[in-house]
């Protein structure tokens, strides 16, 4: 065997081993799913969390910045309102399961409207009590790890989202505690792209499971973000169904089988 031959060989060898060591120490998809759904209390606590609501201020970059009252109610399977109040004025949001709805003052439209179906889809969500991750599998998502990404120099763990209706979100979790910290959503809303980027931070535990009280959304990229900061989160309190259903809008119970 020449040398010309040996040393070429030697060194995809050695490539080979250094590429299969890398692999190997890095993490699976499902493996990182497991340490988010950890990190938030277990899926126990999570299963077992049926309603949460949180109360704050949203602060939006407004003439300087303008303070509203937050309130955001969620409820299983798949409901949740939300409140922004200012000078007796509330601006609302809704979603019961089947359609959304909203009510908006500020705009000078006092009346329930209900919202066109892209419209809801940031609604909808907004009702996952364990976010993206959880349960992804039952929603039809498929999630697929890309590797770290820094994020505000943190070299996050990056996972990709792709939702039952195609869109995308993309779940960055702090490398220590695998809770998330940024998730970037892509969506086609009336045929033209949107990207929404939502920084989490401030976690606390409600109910046995962590929720982030600071909330920072907008455009991905865009300095003018709202923020969103949660005072007091309650889990488990009995809540109306009657709260997220269009106004007068009459529920008939299904017949018992």
């Amino acid at each position: 065997m020449s040398l010309n031959f040996i040393i070429p060989f030697i060194s995809a060898a050695f490539f080979a081993s250094a590429l299969f060591a890398q692999d190997k120490g890095q993490p699976t998809a499902e493996e990182l799913v497991a340490k988010n759904i950890e990190a938030k209390g277990g899926a126990t606590a999570l299963n077992n969390l049926r309603t949460l609501r949180a109360t704050g201020k949203l602060l939006v970059p407004i003439q300087g910045q303008i303070e509203l009252g937050y309130l955001e109610t969620k409820k299983r399977p798949d409901e949740v309102r939300i409140e922004a109040s200012l000078q007796g004025m509330t601006q609302i949001q809704a979603y019961d399961g089947k359609e959304g709805w909203k009510v908006s003052p500020f705009f000078g439209r006092k009346d329930p409207e209900r919202m066109a179906a892209d419209d809801v889809k940031a609604l909808v969500e907004d009702t996952e009590l364990g976010g993206p991750l959880a349960d992804w599998k039952a929603k039809g998502s498929t999630v697929e790890y890309l590797g770290t990404e820094d994020v505000d120099g943190t070299p996050a763990h990056k996972l990709k989202v792709v939702r039952k209706n195609g869109d995308v979100s993309l779940v960055y979790l702090d490398p220590d505690h695998f809770l998330e910290i940024r998730i970037v959503t892509q969506r086609t809303l009336h045929g033209a792209h949107e990207e929404v980027e939502t920084d989490l931070g401030d976690y606390e535990k409600a109910g046995g499971v962590f929720v982030p009280t600071s909330i920072e959304i907008g455009a991905k990229g865009s300095a003018d973000k709202q923020k969103i900061v949660i005072d007091k989160v309650e889990a488990n309190m009995p809540v109306d169904d009657a709260i997220f259903h269009f106004p007068g809008q009459i529920t008939v119970p299904q017949p018992q089988r």
